[in-house]
C-alpha cells in the first residue's frame, strides 16, 4: 500500500475570531433573508399536532425509528402498533406519523404512529358511516360479550353480531381480517360498533336477488348442505337456502335425512318450485333418478311371488326392498296364520332375504302391501273340515294362563279351556294348580270360529252333569255319607261322592242349640247326612247331621232349600196368599219371624207330644 505525503499547501489557513474584521463577522441582506426563509420553512413543515411523513430506519425491541428529515430521528414505541403491522413494516418503509414535540427537554424528536392511524381512521370511519359502506378490520382480541376489532382504531363487534347463526367460539374469528357494518358511532367518547351480521346479511340480500331472478323451475343446480332436520335439508345454493324434504331425497324410504347427506357436502338438486316474493324455494334429489314405481306396473302383479331383502324392522312390521328404491310393507298381521309374535326382531333380522306374496300394489303413492304367511295355506281354512263341536278330541297344553288353558289340536291351532268348563263342580282358583305346560288331555269342542280363529273348548262336558241326576240321586229324606269340605260361622260344607256339596247349616246340627259349628264338625270329617231338600235348577243341597226327622217334618215337608250356597241361610217356605183374604187379614196370617230358642221349644213340646210315655 502507498503511502501519501500531505503538503503544507494543502491546509487552508484559519483565523482566529480576535484576528477577524467585524466585516467579516456580519451578515449582509441578502444573507439574513435566506436564513430566515430555511428557518420559516423549517418551522411551517414540522409543527407539532400535525401529520408528516416518515421512512422507517430501524425496528427493534424498543420501538420504531423513523427519519422524518428532522435534524434528529424519531423513535415510536413498539406498544403503538399491533403484531400484524408489526409484521408488515419493514427498514425503508414508508410511514404517516404525528409529530407531538419537536424536542422534548431530552432534545429528542417524540413521534406518534396511533396518533395518526387514528386521525385517519376517523375521516374514513365517518365517511363510510355516511355513505352506509361497510369497514374493514382486523380482529385482535376477545373482550366481554364480543370481540375488538382495529378498523384503524378499537371497535366492538358483539357477539351476537358476529355471524348468521349463533357464535359460541369467539377465539376462532382472532386473527381474521373481517368486513363489517357500522352500526353506532360516538366520536366524543371514542365509541365505534360493528356488525357482521348485518354486512353478511346486505350481501346476502344481494346474491339471493340475483339467483332468484335467474332460478327456473326443473333447473339443476348445485348446493352445499347447510342444516339437516328430522323432516329435510336446507341447501345453500349461493346465499339463497332452498328445502330438501325428507320424501324428495329418495324413491325408497329411509327414517332420518343424515342417512343420505351430511353437512357441509355439495351435492347437485332440482328446483321443484320456488316463491320469488317470499324467497322459498322446494328442491329434491330424488328427481334427478327415473321414478322406479314406473316399471313396477308391467314387472309385478297383485298374486305372484316374490323375493327381497329386509331394509328395516318396526313395531308394526318388516320392510322389503324388492329392487333399489322400491319397498313393501309385511304387516305384522301378515307374517304368520297361528302364531302371536310380539317380537319381530326376533324372528327377522335386517339384510335377510324372505320371499313375499305382493297383496296390493299402488303406484300412485307408492305403496305395496305383501304377506309372508299367504304364502301357505290358511290352516284355519281345514279346521271346519277336521273338526266339528261335540268332537271329542286329545291335545297337549300348548299355554296355561289365568282365564284357562290352551290345547294344541294341530301344528298352529289351538282352542281354549275357559277355567269354568274345567269341572263341575270343583272350585279352582287357577289351572295351574291342576294342569302343567305339555300335559296331554281330552276334551269336548264346544264352538269354532273361524272368522277370529278361535276354537272354544270342554273339559268338564266330557263328563255328565251331576246336577241333572241329583233329584232322583239323592231324594229327600235319603240318608248320604260325606266329607266335610269347609267349614263357615252358619254352617258347613260337605263334599259327596258324586263331587258336588251339600250345606248343613247350624241348625241342623244337633237338637240343642250350636253356638260354633267347629264344636260338632271338622274338615275332613267323614259322617251320614240326610238329605233336606234339593234343587237341580239352583244347584243346591241341603243337609243335616240330624238323621231322624222331627215331627213338624214329618207333618209338613220341607221344601227345597233357599240360599243353600256358601254365605246363605235357608229361608223359610213362603205362604200363598189366599184370594178370598182381605189384605190386613193377610198381613195378620203372615207368621212373624222366630228366634232359635222358639224353634228349640216347639221342637221340645212336640217331642212330649210324641212320647207315648
Amino acid at each position: 500500500m502507498s503511502r501519501e505525503v500531505i503538503r503544507p499547501n494543502q491546509f487552508a489557513a484559519v483565523k482566529r475570531a480576535s484576528e477577524l474584521e467585524d466585516s467579516e463577522l456580519s451578515l449582509n441582506q441578502e444573507q439574513k433573508d435566506q436564513i430566515k426563509a430555511l428557518y420559516e420553512n423549517t418551522i411551517g413543515t414540522f409543527q407539532p399536532g400535525k401529520p408528516v411523513q416518515g421512512t422507517i430506519v430501524r425496528i427493534d425491541s424498543d420501538g420504531v425509528l423513523v427519519d422524518i428529515k428532522y435534524k434528529s430521528d424519531g423513535l415510536i414505541p413498539r406498544f403503538e402498533f399491533s403484531e400484524h403491522e408489526l409484521k408488515k413494516f419493514v427498514p425503508g418503509s414508508d410511514i404517516e406519523v404525528i409529530l407531538d414535540q419537536l424536542e422534548n427537554n431530552d432534545g429528542n424528536v417524540i413521534l406518534s404512529y396511533e396518533k395518526a392511524k387514528a386521525m385517519r381512521a376517523w375521516d374514513e370511519i365517518m365517511k363510510l358511516f355516511e355513505e352506509n359502506k361497510p369497514v374493514e378490520g382486523t380482529v385482535t382480541h376477545k373482550v366481554k360479550g364480543g370481540l375488538s376489532v382495529d378498523i384503524g382504531i378499537p371497535a366492538f363487534l358483539p357477539g351476537s353480531q358476529i355471524d348468521l347463526q349463533r357464535v359460541t367460539d369467539f377465539d376462532r374469528y382472532v386473527g381474521q381480517i373481517i368486513q363489517a357494518s357500522i352500526i353506532k358511532i360516538n366520536k366524543k367518547r371514542g365509541n365505534v360498533i360493528v356488525s357482521r351480521r348485518k354486512f353478511l346479511n346486505e350481501q346476502r340480500s344481494e346474491v339471493r336477488k340475483k339467483i332468484l331472478d335467474t332460478l327456473q323451475e326443473s333447473q339443476v343446480i348445485r348446493g352445499t348442505v347447510k342444516n339437516i332436520t328430522n323432516y329435510g335439508v336446507f341447501i345453500d345454493i349461493g346465499g339463497v337456502d332452498g328445502l330438501l324434504h325428507i320424501t324428495d331425497m329418495t324413491w325408497g324410504r329411509i327414517s332420518h335425512p343424515s342417512e343420505l347427506v351430511k353437512i357441509g357436502e355439495t351435492i347437485s338438486v332440482k328446483v321443484l318450485s320456488f316463491d320469488k316474493d317470499n324467497e322459498k324455494i322446494s328442491l329434491g334429489l330424488k328427481q334427478l333418478t327415473e321414478n322406479p314405481w314406473e316399471k313396477v306396473a308391467d314387472e309385478l302383479k297383485v298374486g305372484s311371488r316374490i323375493k327381497g331383502k329386509i331394509s328395516s324392522i318396526t313395531d308394526y312390521g318388516l320392510f322389503v326392498e324388492i329392487a333399489k328404491g322400491i319397498e313393501g310393507l309385511v304387516h305384522i298381521s301378515e307374517v304368520s296364520w297361528t302364531d302371536r309374535i310380539n317380537d319381530l326382531a326376533s324372528k327377522f333380522k335386517v339384510g335377510q332375504e324372505i320371499e313375499v306374496l305382493v297383496v296390493s300394489l299402488d303406484k300412485e303413492n307408492r305403496r305395496m302391501s305383501l304377506s309372508v304367511k299367504q304364502l301357505d295355506k290358511n290352516p284355519w281354512e281345514s279346521v271346519a273340515e277336521q273338526f266339528k263341536v261335540g268332537q271329542k278330541i286329545t291335545g297337549t297344553i300348548s299355554n296355561i294362563t289365568d282365564f284357562g288353558i290352551f290345547v294344541q289340536l294341530m301344528p298352529g291351532i289351538d282352542g281354549l279351556v275357559h277355567i269354568s268348563d274345567l269341572s263341575w263342580t270343583e272350585h279352582i282358583d287357577h289351572p295351574g294348580d291342576i294342569y302343567r305346560k305339555g300335559q296331554e288331555v281330552e276334551a269336548t269342542i264346544l264352538g269354532i270360529d273361524k272368522d277370529n280363529k278361535k276354537i272354544s273348548l270342554g273339559i268338564k262336558q266330557l263328563s255328565q252333569d251331576p246336577w241333572e241326576t241329583i233329584e232322583t240321586e239323592y231324594p229327600v229324606g235319603s240318608i248320604i255319607e260325606g266329607i266335610v269340605s269347609k267349614i263357615t260361622n252358619f254352617g258347613a260344607f260337605v263334599k259327596l261322592p258324586i263331587g258336588i256339596e251339600g250345606l248343613v247349616h247350624i241348625s241342623e246340627l244337633s237338637d240343642q242349640q250350636v253356638e260354633k259349628v267347629e264344636d260338632v264338625l271338622k274338615v275332613g270329617q267323614k259322617e251320614k247326612f240326610r238329605v233336606l231338600n234339593v234343587s237341580k235348577q239352583d244347584r243346591k243341597l241341603g243337609l243335616s247331621l240330624k238323621l231322624t226327622p222331627s215331627p213338624r217334618e214329618e207333618r209338613a215337608p220341607r221344601p227345597a232349600a233357599e240360599g243353600a250356597q256358601e254365605g246363605e241361610k235357608p229361608r223359610a217356605p213362603k205362604r200363598e196368599k189366599s184370594p178370598a183374604q182381605p189384605q190386613h187379614q193377610q198381613q195378620a196370617a203372615t207368621p212373624k219371624s222366630k228366634s232359635q230358642f222358639q224353634i228349640a221349644l216347639e221342637e221340645h213340646a212336640a217331642r212330649k207330644d210324641d212320647d207315648p210315655s
